[in-house]
C-alpha cells in the first residue's frame, strides 16, 4: 500500500501534518470512503486548535471504519513496475 502525507496550517497558524493517507485508484471500492473521511478529518483539524502537530490518518480510520474493511483496505498490494 502506497501512502502519502499532507501538511497545512490551520486557522490558528499551527502547522499540521497528516500521515499514512492511502493512495487508491478511482475504481477502488474504498476510494469514496477514504476521500470523505479525509475531508472530514482535515476540516476537523483545520478548525480546532491542536495539541499535536502530527496525526495518523491510518489510526483515525482504524477507529472509524469497520475492522474487516480496514484490514482489507490496508492489505491491498497494487504495485506496478516494482514501484
Amino acid at each position: 500500500m502506497l501512502c502519502k502525507s499532507l501538511e497545512f496550517k490551520n486557522t490558528f497558524g499551527q502547522k499540521i501534518k497528516i500521515m499514512d493517507i492511502p493512495v487508491l485508484d478511482i475504481s477502488n471500492q474504498y476510494y469514496f470512503v477514504v476521500q470523505v473521511r479525509l475531508q472530514k478529518f482535515t476540516s476537523l483539524l483545520y478548525e480546532n486548535p491542536q495539541e499535536k502537530n502530527s496525526h495518523s490518518f491510518r489510526e483515525h480510520l482504524k477507529r472509524k471504519m469497520n475492522w474487516v474493511e480496514f484490514k482489507e483496505l490496508y492489505s491491498i498490494q497494487d504495485f506496478k513496475n516494482n514501484a
